[in-house]
């Protein structure tokens, strides 16, 4: 009998044995007749190739894995990278001058700042509904592509409108990005296994924190007569930008089964290994029954309050750091430089909670540790404002919050079945990202300065109420697991499966509350 862990999948998830597969037609179990439209892709896919795909057992998972890692995570890695990189240019920028050169006054940079998630979040509407109907890669690469012209574009700004013009654009194309990778790493790999992958894609964030300093520092030594230093590096930024959009385009595949660089072989191997999350690969049929489960599933809606918590510090991360630290009494190169270390801390709580999650799961332990030390730096920027040591301190502790983002995108998809149901719950979740980035930067406001008193303490306050919203849906889930086993009678009490589903069932594009044999992770 297989095992049933905390990440809620039949069967042991570092097997390097894929289950077997009959595939057999689809049971009705009394229900209505079972339309081709519920059936997901996958199946289809397996279907046709399973009974030429003799010898795939023989195919080590492992080394699959390792295949499709460097074949996927390296794009998705860069999309992120520049996806952050793109977004705090403005950041960088505001020690640069370009407040100066558009003649912005009072709150104009901060609502500039706020633009852009507006725009992101509006934005996530259909997205939700394109990322059904239309190839996710390519999807993706296309508004990485649009997102780069923004980015270059931006420096033609030449006052407010023009700049919130800009972001504006930024922000419509960036909302693609969260969701687009969230449902790309969720086909390849189990429950447990995205945690790393995850990781290492957002660890992009922290790369572009890193090199995001180094080229402020950079473009601010560059002077020319016609054309400010901050303009160059927009230019410059935005056609790299534009060239990783074409590459993810050409050479991101949209699903498994369109994977060039896997054999057939390979593609049904990774189908079965994958089939144990039962959440499907890829349905371009819209069901309106899935959207309103979205709407009335408490374990949304907790989610989203969770990442609206979180995101609020993200102002600090992503539009105030180096102003913050500039006040401290920096010169702006050497701000833009201090503001380098805050990458490390990204990537190390990124890489860490990937990591720890795949060993021991408890998701909501590791968001909760990720909030201490957002607690405690929010605690020293907002009362030690005279010491220079503690405020660095507070501002490079703050960003350890950024793994926590990554925590909740992972939760999310592993805990959502049904595909109409994921891609709205993902496009929910990046929207209230983007509600929490649009609080952030108002809590930063003229009259604060240079301080910001209220804002520190904002960061301080919101994830204090992140780490109780994790524990509250760790409850939620146990309770909602607990009622599962008691009306359906799936779990013994060792933890093992009574009537796991056969391999046709996984694939009938049902959400995680129609499947009854699907258990939430934790």
């Amino acid at each position: 009998m297989a095992k049933l862990t905390h990440d809620g999948a039949a069967g042991s998830q570092t097997s390097s044995t894929p289950p077997q597969s009959t595939f057999a037609a689809p049971p009705n179990h009394g229900h209505a007749d079972i339309q081709d439209k519920d059936v997901d892709l996958a199946y289809k896919y397996l279907e046709t190739n399973d009974v030429h795909a003799e010898g795939a057992d023989e195919i080590d998972i492992q080394t699959l894995k390792r295949k499709i890692d460097w074949r996927i995570v390296p794009i998705m890695f860069a999309c992120y990278t520049m996806q952050f990189i793109d977004k705090v240019l403005l950041n960088y920028a505001a020690v640069m001058g370009l407040p100066r050169d558009l003649h912005l006054k009072g709150n104009d940079f901060t609502n500039a700042a706020t633009s852009f998630f507006i725009a992101y979040l509006i934005a996530e509407i259909p997205n939700g509904f394109f990322l059904q109907k239309v190839g996710v890669a390519k999807w993706l690469g296309a508004n990485v592509m649009f997102w780069g012209v923004a980015t270059a574009c931006t420096a033609a700004a030449y006052n407010y409108a023009s700049l919130t013009a800009a972001r504006v654009m930024l922000g419509v194309f960036e909302a693609a990005i969260a969701p687009s990778l969230m449902l790309i790493s969720s086909m390849y790999y189990t429950k447990s296994e995205q945690a790393p992958r995850f990781s290492f894609w957002y660890s992009g964030m922290g790369l572009g924190q890193i090199l995001g300093g180094v080229v402020s520092y950079g473009f601010q030594k560059v002077h020319h007569p016609s054309i400010a230093g901050w303009r160059i590096m927009f230019i410059v930024l935005g056609v790299v930008t534009v060239i990783i959009g074409l590459v993810t385009f050409l050479f991101l595949p949209d699903t498994p089964m369109k994977a060039r660089f896997l054999t057939e072989k390979e593609k049904v191997v990774l189908l079965r290994h994958v089939s144990v999350n039962q959440t499907g690969i890829s349905n371009t049929s819209f069901k309106f029954s899935q959207f309103l489960e979205v709407l009335m599933d408490p374990q949304i809606w907790l989610m989203t309050m969770l990442t609206m918590l979180i995101s609020v510090s993200s102002g600090v991360v992503t539009t105030y750091s180096a102003t913050l630290i500039r006040n401290i009494g920096f010169s702006p190169p050497v701000s833009a430089l201090l503001n380098m270390p805050s990458g490390i801390v990204s990537i190390s709580a990124t890489l860490i909670v990937g990591f720890g999650i795949r060993k021991t799961s408890h998701r909501w332990a590791w968001l909760a540790g990720c909030c201490i030390p957002g607690i405690l730096g929010g605690g020293l920027m907002s009362f030690q404002q005279h010491n220079k040591a503690a405020l660095l301190a507070g501002i490079y502790l703050v960003n350890s919050i950024v793994a926590t983002l990554i925590i909740i995108y992972q939760w999310t998809i592993a805990n959502c079945a049904g595909q109409t149901k994921r891609v709205v719950a993902s496009a929910l979740i990046a929207g209230s990202f983007s509600i929490g980035n649009i609080i952030g930067p108002q809590t930063f406001q003229q009259k604060d300065a240079p301080q910001y008193v209220p804002a520190k303490l904002t960061v301080l306050a919101t994830q204090a109420a992140g780490a109780v919203m994790a524990m509250f849906l760790f409850f939620y889930y146990v309770f909602a697991n607990a009622q599962k086993d008691r009306e359906h009678g799936i779990q013994t009490v060792e933890g093992e499966l009574s009537g796991e589903p056969n391999d046709a069932e996984r694939w009938m594009n049902k959400t995680d509350k129609e499947n009854t044999t699907f258990r939430y992770v934790y």
